[in-house]
Formats: structure tokens, sequence, C-alpha cells
């Protein structure tokens, strides 16, 4: 399992390629990681989590002092799974397992 790191975000591509050559299964952060062949990712949801930046930017712009918004955490994860890969691990993945996902990479 990899944490984020903005170096394994730059060099995924290459990590992917290592982890499949090496059958090794591996768990990561975001999405990205699974749609460059990881074999699953679950992570919070950037694009909510952008989307709910927003809000703060508007109530900072509407005069709200920084320091008395609350500090919020992601509330929002998903589960992505990258078949093609576990297939190539010699993995099968559950049905009530893909049925969780929010996306199956075929």
């Amino acid at each position: 399992m990899l944490i984020s790191d903005r170096f394994l975000i730059t060099y995924r591509a290459s990590i992917m390629q290592f982890t499949v050559k090496n059958r090794l299964p591996g768990m990561f952060p975001y999405r990205e990681f699974a749609q460059d062949g990881g074999l699953m990712t679950y992570g919070p949801d950037n694009t909510d989590m952008h989307r709910r930046a927003a809000t703060y930017v508007a109530k900072i712009l509407g005069g709200a002092k920084p320091a008395d918004l609350p500090m919020e955490q992601p509330t929002k994860f998903e589960p992505v799974i990258n078949v093609k890969t576990a297939q190539a691990l010699g993995l099968t993945i559950p049905p009530s397992v893909l049925a969780r996902a929010d996306e199956v990479i075929q």
C-alpha cells in the first residue's frame, strides 16, 4: 500500500508498470493509480474535495476569517478496481467487492 506523495504521483505510471511486471498487488490512494495499471485504489474523491474547497473560497471572499472556518475532512471516498490488472496477477476479485467499487476498470 502506497501513501500519497508528490514523488509517487509524478512517477505513478512507472511504479504501476513495476508492480504488474513483478506481480505485486497494490492498493493506492487515488483513482489515477488504478487507471495507470494499479490493482485498486481507495481514497478521497478529489473532485468532491475541490468542489467543497470552492465553498471555503466563497466564504473568505464574502468576508469570513479563515481562522474561524472549521477544519473539514474528506467525506466521500471512492474504491476503484482494475480487473485487467487483477487478471494479470492471477487474482479473482469477488463479485461482492466489484459491486461496491465506484469504478471497475476492464
